[in-house]
């Protein structure tokens, strides 16, 4: 029998029984992990709001094992709030779906349970701290993170550069498969040709400049997010279901 103690993310709760729920975190230590918060579910529960998603939790697990992820779900023990994130998401539609979003995507790519994702786990503690404090529009914070987890899961999409020979840019045509923009030479069937401004947009948010994002026009906005979104799936190989949700 063993205790552990990590900071994490909730990303998901489902009920288990009449008063459970198994409480889906992503961690800083131990990657993902499901774990059963008793009673929770109860009007008299001492941390059963902060087990909610978006929140950002240090939390205590006891396992029955020497390792926290093993045949068995631990069970968590104590929670103590480090940032109520959902208090300022969920009252906004555009960030709530923006953030369902996030916390979908940072799931899919820490899919194997006790597996360290440090990276993944600062990216969304970051992402949902910005979306957050409202200071920026909701899908831009969300192609933002999107770009950013593509990269550090080896997936870094090139937005000047051609992304096969390495020739400078600016380029204009977008290839899924290939990984970015590609020069004339390079080119391939079925690549996507946007607008010079989309592409200044994705690096924009790809680097972190949100004073060029946050000046961009709208239609530059649309059609980024749709560039972002089949970047995604062609990776991930399938959709994020929330993602039809997100306000454009």
């Amino acid at each position: 029998m063993s205790l552990f103690r990590d900071d994490g993310v909730v990303l998901r709760a489902q009920k288990l029984g009449e008063a459970d729920r198994i409480i889906t975190l992503l961690t800083r230590q131990h990657g993902k992990v499901r774990a059963v918060a008793r009673g929770v579910r109860k009007t008299k529960s001492k941390f059963g709001a902060r087990l909610e998603p978006f929140s950002h939790v240090d939390v205590q697990f006891f396992s029955r094992g020497s390792e926290l992820v093993g045949r068995g779900l631990p069970l968590c023990t104590q929670v103590e709030t480090i940032a109520p994130y959902g208090g300022s998401i969920v009252t906004d539609y555009g960030r709530y779906t923006a953030g369902t979003a996030m916390l979908e995507t940072a799931e899919r790519f820490a899919e194997n349970e006790g597996e360290p994702a440090v990276q993944q786990y600062l990216l969304l503690v970051g992402g949902l701290r910005t979306l957050a404090a409202g200071l920026h529009e909701s899908h831009l914070v969300l192609d933002a993170f999107l770009l950013r987890s593509l990269a550090v899961n080896g997936y870094g999409a090139s937005f000047t550069d051609c992304a096969k020979c390495g020739l400078e840019g600016p380029n204009r045509f977008f290839s899924l498969q290939a990984g970015g923009v590609l020069c004339g030479d390079c080119r391939v069937p079925g690549c996507a040709v946007p607008s010079p401004e989309t592409l200044v947009l994705l690096g924009a948010l790809l680097s972190g400049d949100w004073q060029t994002a946050d000046t961009c026009e709208p239609r530059y906005w649309r059609e980024g997010s749709g560039l972002v979104a089949a970047y995604l799936q062609w990776h991930l190989e399938r959709g994020i279901r929330s993602m039809r949700y997100v306000e454009k």
